[in-house]
């Protein structure tokens, strides 16, 4: 028996995406890298395909591999480019294209696959990956080109004018290169309002229950399982954890479950953690361990091979410890059964 679970909400998963799809008035595709931000790439994109996705992003061609056929219809966009060496493995993938970043990208796809389209990414101000604006309309001329992209680097900044620079950039560059569609948009972005919706979004923070800007309307995903290892009756002033960093302040029950930091669950997430015991919340005491931590079960039957469920409230969690809610997302472990509800 697997000792953790990690259960998506199928549901919540598709109204965040449509809430993104609406919101912005044009077609959505949905970020999946990073495993589908660490909840299963494969389970998040059957939900989304299910509800009308038919675009997913991915970093590179061998995430693109791993996660396989996105279903009819739908296509995988690799956002970190093309390598002449990838050439095998990306012929292998003919319903995957690369977002092309660099003048040596658009010459290697060029040479390896004439005729075979792909994404640009241009630069308008963050400085991370993309083609220098100058460079774009040579490089449509090179390969048929489905989408040009950029990114912003302030778009869950509400007060930073730094976006809309951005934009205003980008706009003249689809003004100079007519012709493929033009994306901007991340989470944030799209809530930002209907100026950076272009004509395709590129959601992924918040489908997983993450909450990118204010005006944000999403709702959680996510929901972590783990089972009960032991129960121990404590008298008052019984210590618990490394450090006897909690002493119990009275007769309590305390559940050690199968659950640690080597699971994402980092310790400064410790005073945080609500479980939930049947109608009751059970809070975590002590320091979470490498695989273990210690939960207060007092006042219920909570009992050895139980399970207690942990609501993962991204926001609130990344408020609480520090941590970017993409962090939290992507750290979770492994060792959890990830399944569908």
């Amino acid at each position: 028996m697997v000792p953790l679970r990690l259960t998506v909400d199928r549901a919540a998963l598709a109204r965040n995406w449509r809430w993104f799809r609406d919101r912005a008035g044009v077609p959505a595709a949905a970020a999946v890298k990073a495993d589908g931000y660490g909840l299963g790439a494969r389970l998040v994109v059957d939900a989304l395909f299910a509800a009308g996705a038919r675009s997913f992003l991915v970093s590179t061609f061998a995430e693109a591999a791993a996660l396989g056929p996105p279903g009819e219809g739908a296509d995988v966009v690799v956002l970190h480019g093309f390598a002449a060496e990838e050439a095998p493995l990306a012929a292998s993938l003919p319903w995957a294209r690369p977002v092309l970043n660099t003048g040596r990208q658009v010459r290697a796809w060029a040479s390896a696959f004439p005729g075979r389209p792909a994404d640009l990414m241009v630069e308008t101000g963050m400085n991370r990956l993309g083609l220098a604006p100058a460079d774009a309309a040579s490089a449509l001329v090179a390969v048929p080109v489905e989408t040009v992209h950029s990114h912003l680097a302030t778009a869950d900044e509400p007060a930073n004018p730094m976006a809309e620079a951005q934009l205003a950039r980008f706009r003249e560059i689809a003004a100079a290169c007519p012709g493929p569609r033009f994306s901007i948009a991340n989470s944030a972005a799209v809530c930002r309002g209907p100026a950076f919706a272009l004509d395709l979004v590129r959601p992924g923070l918040g489908l997983y229950g993450g909450v990118p800007h204010p005006a944000a309307d999403v709702v959680p995903v996510v929901t972590l399982a783990a089972r009960v290892l032991q129960v121990k009756p404590l008298a008052q002033g019984d210590p618990v954890g490394y450090g006897a960093a909690w002493r119990a302040p009275g007769p309590a029950r305390v559940a050690t479950v199968n659950l640690g930091y080597a699971d994402g669950i980092f310790r400064a997430l410790g005073p945080a953690l609500l479980f939930r015991a049947g109608d009751r919340r059970c809070p975590a005491v002590g320091r979470v361990s490498m695989d273990m931590l210690a939960v207060d079960v007092t006042g219920t039957d909570v009992a050895e091979g139980d399970w207690l469920e942990l609501g993962f409230d991204v926001p609130r969690l990344a408020a609480v410890s520090g941590l970017s809610q993409y962090e939290l997302l992507v750290s979770l472990g492994r060792r959890f059964e990830r399944v569908a509800a």
